[in-house]
């Protein structure tokens, strides 16, 4: 359940997953760490707008989001009593956190910008300086595969290539108690069925 330009399917499953560890959608404190244009974060903008959070997108300005959905989503943010934030300062977007949410680097299709998006995106790197810089509570979400150490063939293949052992977030933060990327895995699950089960009929 997916485009090049959207994932709603994955953003079902992270809303769920708030939900159960936070209990409430509407005013959280969301923020969005990395390729700020892609299809994921392109989902969970219109997600936030439409729930009401305070939704942050921290990412280099070379890759923020399109300003024609970004200007859709604010109209809808009017609606729904939603802030919306696009933004390069962490200092900005980390303030009093409930969520980061982080992405891989490089999408499906986009394997050859590797190492402009290692240079690009490298200051935007989850880890546990930035969790400190939010609050004691945050929760950090992916919504996997991770590039955070070298156990994969392919985690070692970009070390051995471009010299960085963990991309997107570190392994201290992707283990730390502050993740829920497995809870986030099972809500697929069940978030899927229920799709399934609106459009096809019981």
């Amino acid at each position: 359940g997916l485009t090049d330009k959207y994932h709603p399917t994955q953003v079902l499953a992270d809303f769920l997953t708030i939900q159960e560890h936070k209990g409430y959608l509407k005013g959280i404190k969301f923020v969005y760490v990395g390729d700020g244009r892609n299809n994921v974060a392109n989902s969970l903008l219109i997600g936030g707008a439409k729930f009401g959070m305070d939704f942050r997108i921290l990412s280099p300005k070379e890759l923020f989001p399109e300003k024609e959905l970004v200007s859709l989503c604010e109209n809808e943010a009017e609606k729904s009593g939603a802030r919306i934030t696009i933004t390069d300062s962490s200092e900005k977007a980390l303030k009093d956190a409930d969520i980061i949410y982080t992405d891989v680097w490089v999408s499906m299709g986009e394997e050859s910008q590797f190492s402009e998006r290692i240079k690009l995106l490298k200051p935007f790197q989850v880890t546990m300086d930035m969790i400190a810089k939010s609050s004691l509570s945050v929760i950090f979400m992916h919504c996997l595969p991770a590039f955070h150490n070298r156990d994969t063939s392919i985690g070692e293949e970009i070390f051995q290539k471009y010299g960085i052992a963990e991309m997107e977030v570190t392994d201290e933060v992707f283990e730390s108690k502050h993740s829920v990327v497995f809870d986030q895995a099972e809500n697929r699950v069940h978030t899927i069925k229920a799709v399934m089960n609106a459009t096809l009929g019981s």
